[in-house]
């Protein structure tokens, strides 16, 4: 009897789906270039369901006794990240660029957490990692490290010790006898991650993987494995400086609003517990373009410092350059500068920067960039013991914002003295003078 021939199908990296030829284009989700070459494993199967197939519930039932207590690592910033804690049978995937510290992070949290973890390192050796852990001062008596990339291998050891949890780091250097590719392809990262998720489901044992980045700063491999997992969570920070930002992409079990501060030192990631102090520790503030906004990430206030720059343009055509804030956002406050306040800034190059690699994606910080801009321009400072903070229309008028209260009581915590805010939802705070405004060219007169 003639063996059947294998069929070499092309993967989309993106969407998942399968095609026998290849096209520039991928039909089903019009991304370009993302059909990949996917010879699937003998006998047809690309995978196998899990080995036992779940009872079927009430949802009553689960909910009265279901157990969904979370599991604390003792580092308050990233229980703060994940919504409290890891859940159990969850599963976590932790990307950012090399040397950032994910390793570090991970092995820090799989020794603080308090059950038996499987570490899997298959980049390092276990002498590597049981270094780091010395480093660290990480208690190992609970930790067992191996450094198997067979995912067959990394299943065997599961079922003898049944960790409650385990890290994979990482998850391009893992592969399955099961596939034809080299550790890191699409079709590897893909078929691991399907069975890393079976395991934690069918087992109940919570997952952290560990993710390469690529040089657009998204985890590398299929997208699917963004969507397989529970968390996804990204390791902020210039490796130049010592600072850390941890934020959440994705969460199903919290919000992605948060945001965990971190200190790299030779000690390991040691948790920042008042980062506004550390965002304005270098902050001058007699300097001209310099305005504090008191930031809300998630449930807590964070101030932070912005700068701007407007000087004249070398160039024909001005420049708009913009760091943790959105560029877009920035010109329509630029055209209400111009147009509401009468302050010419179309000649000028501008320059926004938020202090500390924080990123601000919210509108209330509308009121303290156009003032840094403003402050520039007129090379006149805001008052230094003075926070702004409320979104701008394009009229000029400014609207309120939520969490006002949380924001100044936070400002006035760090020893400000005066906050110019938005006419509605202002509520008094002791200690601190509130001007409220009801329009920019208000808020201006009384910052300028």
């Amino acid at each position: 009897m003639a063996k059947a021939s294998i069929k070499t199908v092309f993967l989309c990296s993106e969407c998942g789906n399968d095609f026998s030829k290849w096209h520039g284009k991928c039909p089903a989700c019009n991304e370009w270039g993302t059909l990949k070459e996917y010879t699937p494993p003998a006998g047809g199967q690309r995978g196998k369901g899990r080995a036992n197939t779940p009872p079927l519930l009430s949802l009553e039932d689960i909910l009265t006794n279901g157990d969904s207590e979370r599991a604390t690592t003792g580092i308050s910033e990233l229980d703060r990240v994940l919504g409290g804690g890891f859940l159990r049978g969850s599963v976590v995937l932790l990307g950012g660029n090399p040397g950032i510290g994910k390793s570090t992070l991970a092995l820090q949290a799989a020794a603080a957490v308090g059950g038996t973890t499987l570490y899997v390192s298959a980049e390092e050796s276990q002498e590597q990692i049981a270094l780091r852990a010395k480093r660290l001062g990480a208690s190992g008596e609970k930790v067992s490290i191996t450094s198997e990339n067979r995912w067959e291998g990394i299943e065997e050891q599961i079922s003898l010790l049944k960790p409650e949890y385990f890290v994979i780091d990482s998850i391009q250097t893992i592969f399955t006898e099961r596939g034809d590719a080299l550790p890191g392809a699409i079709s590897q990262v893909r078929e691991c991650g399907q069975k890393i998720l079976d395991v934690c489901k069918s087992r109940g044992t919570t997952a952290i993987i560990i993710g390469h980045v690529t040089k657009e700063g998204v985890i590398a491999g299929p997208r699917m494995l963004e969507h397989m997992v529970d968390t996804v969570l990204y390791l902020e920070g210039d490796t130049r400086h010592d600072y850390r930002l941890l934020r959440a992409e994705k969460n199903r079990f919290g919000s992605t609003n948060e945001v965990g501060v971190f200190e790299m030192t030779g000690e390991g990631m040691r948790e920042v517990k008042n980062p506004s102090e550390m965002f304005l520790a270098e902050r001058q503030s007699d300097a001209a373009g310099s305005a504090v906004f008191p930031s809300m990430e998630g449930t807590r206030p964070i101030l932070v410092e912005i700068q701007a720059l407007a000087s004249n343009a070398s160039f024909g055509t001005p420049q708009r350059n913009v760091t943790g804030f959105d560029l877009r956002r920035l010109s329509m406050l630029l055209a209400v500068l111009e147009k509401r306040l009468g302050v010419i800034v179309g000649t000028s190059d501008v320059f926004v920067n938020v202090v500390g690699g924080m990123r601000i994606d919210e509108p209330a910080a509308d009121l303290a960039v156009i003032s840094a801009v403003a402050s520039s321009k007129k090379d006149q400072a805001v008052p230094g013991d003075t926070v702004l903070m409320g979104e701008i229309g394009l009229a000029g008028e400014l609207r309120s914002i939520a969490g006002m209260d949380g924001r100044l009581k936070e400002a006035k915590r760090l020893g400000f003295k005066q906050a110019v805010v938005p006419h509605k939802g202002a509520k008094k705070v002791q200690g601190l003078h509130l001007t409220t405004c009801r329009t920019v060219s208000e808020a201006f007169k009384a910052i300028f």
